[in-house]
């Protein structure tokens, strides 16, 4: 792999393990947003070119695209945990961070509809974790006697949500998924990343 030059023509020095928080965190959100644009198969050198890393270095972090999607998986889960353990947030608003992600990241729909994994015990098995944690994370700002607070309501919900979300442009998902929470009788807030 070559390096760009800097002004002066010498090669950027090599900070190495240094930066392996920051690249790894770069990575993650290049793979949401090449995910959001053009689906779980999008290549790998698309995801390291727009953090501005080598192929090398995506694959020091994670070995193949399973790795991949499942660290933005769980970035998604860990911010609505996030917004949630936060406690500032309305049951709506915490619905706006989780539409966000719906729009946002292709990945995450996957977890949702984690059909595709059947017949791989571990991928479903991690893929019905975060499903766990999301719904654990939801309840918590659930009101009493809420619409969505019977049963298996709620990931029903959030289910029939994700399989509306689609389309070409962010705007067009966005507008869908709000639809949808609008079928459904449910208000939902700003659609935004937690702290955004």
């Amino acid at each position: 792999m070559t390096h760009p030059l800097v002004p002066d023509g010498r090669r950027p020095a090599n900070h190495g393990r240094r930066v392996a928080p920051r690249n790894r965190a770069a990575l993650i959100a290049a793979a949401r947003e090449i995910y959001a644009a053009y689906g779980l198969d999008a290549p790998l050198s698309a995801i390291a070119r727009r953090a501005g890393v080598g192929q090398g270095v995506l694959y020091r972090h994670f070995p193949d695209r399973a790795a991949l999607a499942s660290a933005v998986l769980d970035e998604n889960v860990q911010q609505i945990e996030d917004a949630v353990e936060a406690g500032e947030m309305s049951f709506a608003e915490v619905l706006g961070v989780l539409t966000w992600h719906l729009t946002e990241s292709a990945a995450f729909l996957g977890l949702l509809h984690a059909g595709g994994t059947v017949g791989r015990s571990e991928t479903l098995a991690y893929a019905l974790s975060l499903s766990e944690r999301l719904e654990r994370a939801l309840r918590v700002r659930l009101p009493p006697g809420h619409r969505l607070s019977a049963g298996d309501d709620l990931m029903l919900a959030v289910a029939m949500v994700s399989g509306a979300v689609g389309g070409p442009t962010r705007e067009l998902r966005e507008r869908r998924a709000l639809e949808a929470w609008r079928l459904l009788g449910v208000e939902v807030g700003p659609v935004r990343p937690y702290g955004g």
